[in-house]
């Protein structure tokens, strides 16, 4: 899996962190660790598909255009890391005589295809908000351990 998912859902929580907020690519960067040349490139596809708006500018940036009790991370995966864990190559070579080489491609597509499959259902039932929500409960256990 590549980390593109992990920067969009970053990204889509922090502002739903700070709804009435414009949010520089400058500061996103910060906040996710990452450079803003990436942000930008991730914040496009969320903007093609509706989850972020768009402001160019002085005070521009990027604000949350979805609800983020709605939108969930399947929707999120689908947009920028879909087929993602299926790896580039996989061992094994059709045109042998081995069973196990000849075949070896065809499973490993199938099992990769599959675990697609489980993993988008499971993020189906996550939203943008629940991950908010989990990230606020935490940082109140952290401050009562401290």
């Amino acid at each position: 899996m590549n980390s593109e998912f992990t920067i969009a859902v970053h990204s889509l929580v922090l502002l739903a962190h700070i709804p009435d907020h414009m949010a520089s690519s400058e500061l996103i960067a910060k906040n996710v660790r990452t450079n803003p040349a990436r942000i930008r490139k991730i914040m496009s596809i969320l903007r093609n598909q509706g989850f972020v708006k768009t402001k160019e500018g002085i005070g521009g940036g990027y604000i949350l255009g979805c609800d983020p009790t709605k939108v969930t991370l399947a929707q999120i995966y689908r947009s920028v890391s879909n087929g993602t864990l299926k790896p580039h190559w996989c061992s094994g070579d059709p045109e042998e005589s081995c069973l196990v080489s000849a075949n070896m491609h065809n499973v490993m597509d199938q099992i990769f295809c599959e675990a697609e499959v489980y993993f988008t259902n499971y993020l189906d039932r996550i939203t943008i908000e629940s991950v908010l929500e989990k990230i606020k409960q935490g940082s109140c256990q952290v401050r009562k351990e401290k």
